[in-house]
């Protein structure tokens, strides 16, 4: 097997075990914030957002560090460095005695994880540019599948051995990662040293095509504010249409549940497109298709026709960020691929945070059909200014 592909399998592998883990915090979280001592729904609910997007604030922050030193170190050792700190710190959670250790283990977390990022930019750098998005797509599948599976799975954990010996489970799955990433992955160094150095200013002038760079970056921020201000609600909004069920929790889980098998079943296969066509066509319609489907969502009147619209979202999604990535690995030269993808994942981050907090926001306010329309809006103009800013400029592949 082509030493590119293997990379690729034993990524594939190390995000899902990731994904898995982290995401089985959620489950979780709010109870075990209680069993530390917060009491009352408003002050859990309070410290549940305080804990839980701490991390993705320091995660933007840090990730363009992280890829300056994958570009500097190599990628596969910022790979094994990510996940053996994530071990350590998750494992750290299931020993904490209050609330405060708790959040300060979360910010260390995004601090000093960079995991994605590191994988990303080694999978995006070693494989060949005409297999790139196809690369792309399997590693997005991993990642969603992950995150879909772990909820599960860490709900159930939690009831069986407990909340501290989840934590201390997750961790050894980080470890897991790390051991697999450490025996299996050979990378192919590409390090100029002497370019290395650049400072922000130095490798912005690099970039081949500001425009393009500035639009990709924003365009990841709104595809993930879009997505995350309907997580925070969704439920609530299954609870309205759902009136007069007990499986409220049942139901909600199976919602969720679509759009992720959608992207798991969608990315590969528009990898592969975005290979043959050109991952721009691919993400000018995606983003069409999804911001027209966010408009209907509104309107549905039972949960099965909402399941059914996330599930038709998800196909869609699923081109987004794989297409993205793809387009900044093409057009970036190798050696500043890292900061550039590290750039992108801070805009991806920041995008999850303030989503979160629009999205509760506008529902609080407007009500929570008015979000759908905002965010299928948002989606559709973001289309219109990949298509005259990426689609009809001459893409050049460096």
């Amino acid at each position: 097997m082509e030493i590119w592909k293997k990379n690729l399998y034993v990524c594939w592998f190390a995000v899902f075990i990731v994904s898995s883990g982290m995401s089985q915090m959620a489950p979780s979280l709010p109870l075990y914030i209680e069993h530390l001592g917060v009491h009352g729904a408003a002050s859990i609910a309070k410290w549940s957002g305080i804990v839980f997007g701490s991390n993705f604030i320091s995660l933007a922050i840090f990730a363009p560090i992280w890829g300056k030193f994958a570009d500097k170190y190599g990628r596969k050792s910022m790979i094994l460095r990510a996940s053996l700190w994530l071990s350590i710190i998750v494992t750290c959670m299931g020993f904490v005695d209050n609330v405060y250790q708790l959040t300060g283990l979360r910010i260390f977390q995004g601090a000093l994880s960079g995991f994605q990022s590191a994988v990303i930019t080694l999978v995006a750098t070693q494989t060949p540019n005409e297999q790139v998005g196809w690369a792309m797509g399997i590693l997005f599948s991993g990642q969603v599948g992950g995150t879909l599976l772990g909820p599960l799975f860490g709900g159930y954990l939690a009831e069986i051995i407990g909340f501290r010996a989840t934590f201390i489970a997750i961790g050894c799955m980080c470890f897991v990662a790390f051991i697999a990433s450490f025996l299996f992955i050979k990378e192919n160094k590409i390090v100029i040293k002497k370019q290395c150095n650049l400072n922000f200013c130095e490798v912005w002038e690099l970039l081949p095509n500001h425009r393009i760079t500035v639009c990709l970056f924003i365009t990841t921020l709104i595809m993930q504010l879009s997505l995350m201000s309907i997580q925070p609600i969704i439920t609530v909004y299954i609870a309205q249409l759902s009136s007069g069920t007990n499986h409220i929790a049942l139901i909600s889980g199976a919602v969720f549940a679509a759009s992720g098998l959608a992207s798991i079943i969608s990315a590969p296969r528009l990898g592969k497109i975005s290979d043959r066509i050109g991952p721009q066509k691919v993400l000018l319609a995606a983003l069409v298709v999804a911001g027209v489907l966010f408009v209907p969502q509104a309107f549905v009147e039972h949960p099965w026709e909402l399941g059914v619209l996330r599930f038709l979202l998800g196909l869609a999604t699923a081109g987004l960020l794989p297409s993205i990535n793809s387009l900044i690995a093409q057009s970036t030269p190798q050696f500043i691929t890292g900061r550039a993808l590290g750039y992108n994942q801070s805009a991806q981050f920041f995008g999850v945070f303030l989503g979160s907090v629009l999205g509760g926001q506008m529902a609080g306010t407007f009500g929570i059909r008015y979000v759908f329309f905002f965010t299928g809006a948002l989606l559709l103009v973001n289309g219109f200014w990949v298509y005259y800013t990426i689609y009809k400029e001459k893409f050049n592949v460096c």
